[in-house]
């Protein structure tokens, strides 16, 4: 069986390049990246994780945290409840970090333009004669009343003020037409 290309000639080692900095740039490459940009920023990668984390105030362990209340009816005694309280020199990193949960969450979630168009098509031309948008030609998914009903629903609590003017803006042409 022949041999893979490039492999045959023999691996020199290369005496100009910097081991110690090639090892630490490909560790600094293997440690996982963090995804809290607060953290990232107050990260000392000197340190361990668990000095980090007690630091900024933070728990590596939530069981080691938060104790359990029963302990001492098991038999396990306690000694010094003052354990767990370690100084936090990074304050300001939870601070954020509570400060960006109390946010309000954006609604990114959001309908298809193919969605909303079906059922404004559907509204327009049938009004609620769910039986009747069953039988549409445009209904290419062959939805049954009840499904159409229920995409309408789904429409009217996404927008609802936006289906609040076009059914308005449906009853002035109705009017004019009369």
């Amino acid at each position: 069986m022949p041999k893979a290309k490039g492999k045959g000639r023999r691996r020199r080692y290369c005496y100009s390049v910097n081991r110690k900095r090639l090892h630490r740039s490909a560790r600094r490459r293997a440690a996982p990246r963090i995804a809290c940009s607060h953290i990232r920023q107050a990260w000392d990668r000197s340190k361990s994780v668990a000095q980090n984390l007690a630091e900024m105030g933070l728990a590596g362990d939530p069981n080691k945290a938060v104790p359990i209340p029963g302990k001492e009816l098991l038999g396990m005694e306690s000694n010094g409840q003052d354990q767990g309280k370690q100084l936090v020199r990074k304050p300001y990193v939870l601070n954020e970090m509570e400060y960006e949960a109390s946010l309000p969450e954006k609604k990114s979630n959001t309908l298809s333009r193919d969605l909303i168009d079906y059922v404004r098509y559907m509204i327009q031309n049938h009004g609620e004669n769910y039986k009747e948008m069953a039988r549409d030609e445009k209904n290419y998914y062959q939805d049954t009343p009840k499904q159409i009903k229920r995409k309408i629903n789904v429409y009217k609590n996404f927008y609802p003020e936006e289906y609040k003017d076009f059914v308005a803006s449906l009853k002035q042409e109705k009017m004019e037409v009369q």
